[in-house]
C-alpha cells in the first residue's frame, strides 16, 4: 500500500503531514471540523482535507488508521464542491467507541452514524459517484467484503468536485491518523447489490 501525493492539494493544511514508507502520517490542528449549522448551530470549515479534482462519475478508495481517543476524533474521505456542498465519511469516535459516520451537507449538514461492532486496525472506504448519488462502502482488516454504509443524494448539476482523505478533531488538537493509500478511478460499478 502507498499514497501518491502528486497533484494533490491541501485545504487547511495540518500541523503535521509526513510521508513514511509510502504512508501519510498526519496530526490535526486545534478544534478542527467540517459542519454547517444543523442542531449545533455552528458553521465550521477548518478541518483538514487533501484532494484531487475530478469531473463526472468516479470511484475513490482510501485505507487509513487512527488513534481515536477524544469525542468526535475522525478520519476518512471527503467529496466536496464548496463549503456548503460536500460529503465526509469514515470513522468517528463517539459514545466511547468507533462509529462509521457520514455527513452530507447541502446548505446544512446531516449526520448518520452506526457503531462498528468488530475491532479493527485498518479501515478502507470506497465512494462511487453515479450522477446524483454517492454510494458509500467500507471494509476492515477483519472483514473482506465491501459493506454498504449509505446511498446519499449529491447535486448532479455539480460537475467538478474535490476528492480525497480528510480528518479533524473538533474537541482537541493532536489527533493522529495514517492514510496508507488513496486511489481515484473511473466508477468501479453501478451495482449496489
Amino acid at each position: 500500500m502507498a499514497i501518491d501525493l502528486n497533484g494533490m492539494t491541501w485545504l487547511n493544511p495540518p500541523p503535521l503531514a509526513e510521508l513514511h514508507e509510502g504512508a501519510l502520517h498526519v496530526r490535526s490542528g486545534h478544534k478542527t471540523d467540517f459542519w454547517q449549522g444543523t442542531y449545533y448551530g455552528f458553521h465550521r470549515d477548518d478541518g483538514h482535507f487533501l484532494y484531487l479534482r475530478r469531473k463526472g462519475d468516479f470511484t475513490a478508495q482510501v485505507t487509513f488508521s487512527g488513534r481515536y481517543q477524544m469525542l468526535y476524533d475522525q478520519a476518512g474521505m471527503m467529496v466536496r464542491a464548496d463549503s456548503a456542498h460536500w460529503m465526509k465519511c469514515g470513522i468517528e469516535y463517539t459514545d466511547g467507541a468507533k462509529h462509521f459516520s457520514t455527513v452530507v451537507t447541502n446548505g446544512n449538514s446531516d449526520w448518520s452514524a452506526f457503531r462498528v461492532e468488530h475491532d479493527f486496525e485498518l479501515l478502507s472506504l470506497r465512494v462511487t459517484r453515479n450522477k446524483d448519488a454517492l454510494f458509500i462502502q467500507y471494509r476492515s482488516d477483519r472483514i473482506s467484503e465491501w459493506r454498504m454504509a449509505r446511498l446519499a443524494w449529491f447535486d448532479p448539476s455539480i460537475e467538478e468536485v474535490m476528492v480525497g482523505p480528510a480528518f479533524c478533531s473538533p474537541q482537541r488538537s493532536g489527533f493522529e491518523a495514517i492514510f496508507h493509500d488513496f486511489e481515484l478511478t473511473d466508477p468501479a460499478s453501478r451495482d449496489i447489490h
